[in-house]
């Protein structure tokens, strides 16, 4: 029961975070569920793809919660979403399929290194300057393609990623973040099966499981996330953000640090 508690929190966390910023929260579900993981001796070889398939199924949950909010608000650029689903599932699926075949080490040094790379995005508040429109139907391909191949090789939904992209295209902060809520729909169908399909021929992994993805995990995670995503995604609409986003850096930097020094001593 005490794992079903974390779970629970964690789920809690992350979802209302994934509200608020329009992410799939993975960045940090995975250093999480990585500790707790281990805590529960799970084989380590599979500790870093276990975190990361888990990671991106919580994500289906979190992003229709998040993306039913953003949307009553008017936030969802639907055409966006339609146009660059097809490059998404596309790179997701290549990416699961890219991770599996990654050393835990490299994958877990990677995953720091991105976490990084979006914590100081944050910090310095480093968007694009709007200079451009949307691009056409194969531009957006393409895009929704690298998108989904990087979300999926570190778990997340796409946020980091698309919202400044949207705001390089000229869409408003808002519609950007709630835009990129509803892609994250897409990333995780895309990437869950990918790490379904890669784990299923593995008897080692701790049961009940569907490939890379931890069942229990996934079932609390999940259920505390479908309840506070919306409430982040509203708090996004009524509230200034800029300390809770610096904050929220801080903590990204705090957990991949973490990672990256074990990763490093194994």
């Amino acid at each position: 029961m005490e794992w079903a508690l974390a779970y629970l929190l964690l789920g809690s966390i992350t979802g209302f975070l994934a509200g608020l910023f329009g992410i799939g929260g993975g960045t940090i579900l995975v250093p999480v569920l990585l500790m707790l993981f281990e805590t529960q001796h799970f084989p380590a070889p599979y500790l870093m793809h276990l975190a990361l398939g888990t990671s991106m199924a919580t994500i289906l949950f979190t992003s229709l919660a998040s993306m039913r909010k953003h949307h009553q608000h008017g936030a969802v650029n639907w055409h966006v979403v339609r146009t660059i689903t097809p490059g998404i599932l596309l790179g997701t699926v290549l990416g699961a399929l890219l991770a599996a075949a990654i050393s835990p080490r490299g994958l877990g040094i990677f995953f720091a290194l991105f976490v990084y790379f979006a914590a100081l995005q944050i910090l310095l508040d480093m968007r694009p300057h709007a200079s451009r429109k949307l691009p056409g139907l194969s531009g957006m391909t393409l895009t929704g393609t690298l998108t989904g191949w990087l979300s999926s090789l570190v778990s997340i939904g796409g946020g980091t990623v698309v919202v400044p992209f949207l705001i390089w295209c000229n869409v408003p902060l808002r519609t950007a973040i709630g835009t990129s809520a509803a892609i994250g729909f897409p990333v995780a169908v895309g990437g869950t099966l990918g790490y379904i399909a890669t784990g299923m021929s593995l008897h080692a992994l701790p049961v009940p499981n569907l490939g890379f993805v931890y069942l229990p995990a996934l079932f609390w995670v999940a259920l505390a996330s479908v309840i506070t995503a919306p409430l982040g995604a509203k708090a996004a609409h009524h509230m200034k953000v800029v300390l809770l986003r610096k904050l929220f850096a801080v903590l990204l930097l705090a957990l991949a640090t973490k990672l990256l020094l074990k990763v490093w001593s194994t």
